[in-house]
């Protein structure tokens, strides 16, 4: 079965800023068609949980509170690349609006809760790279037609 990595608080994991999971319900679908690898870039990059959100602002990525957490967020990009490259994996489901994960948004970088056209760090490193990056809402482009076919009967 092909592998696919994804954000691990997809699956419920409590890995966000907030301690949180944000488990999506189509990832059990998924699970038919993929084997699931889990990745939390930010924790894999040494950041604790929880912690203080943090935004792209320029070229770095910062704390709610000011601190800079570029480096923790490149670490944990470069960590989910090897994990890719050692495991053959192509394609990655990452969490929209993430300053790790975002696929097609990300927020502003001043923390106004206003979200803009961007890539989070590691959806960046790996689209990069040849990796497929989808986000959550784009779960159905990875579905074989045949099994979407079957669910709708």
């Amino acid at each position: 079965m092909q592998k696919l990595l994804i954000s691990a608080c997809l699956v419920g994991e409590k890995c966000n800023y907030k301690g949180q999971g944000k488990y999506c319900p189509k990832i059990e679908e998924l699970r038919e068609h993929y084997d699931l690898v889990l990745f939390c870039p930010e924790m894999e990059g040494g950041l604790k949980c929880p912690r203080n959100p943090s935004e792209i602002k320029g070229d770095q990525v910062i704390m709610k509170d000011g601190t800079i957490v570029t480096r923790q967020f490149e670490l944990g990009a470069n960590k989910a690349l090897a994990l890719c490259k050692y495991l053959g994996i192509t394609k990655a489901v990452l969490k929209e609006n993430s300053p790790s994960c975002g696929t097609h948004r990300i927020h502003n970088g001043y923390f106004m809760d206003r979200l803009i056209a961007g890539m989070g760090v590691t959806a960046k490193l790996l689209k990069s790279k040849g990796i497929e990056v989808y986000s959550e809402d784009e779960i159905d482009k990875l579905i074989p037609k045949k099994s979407k076919e079957k669910s709708t009967e």
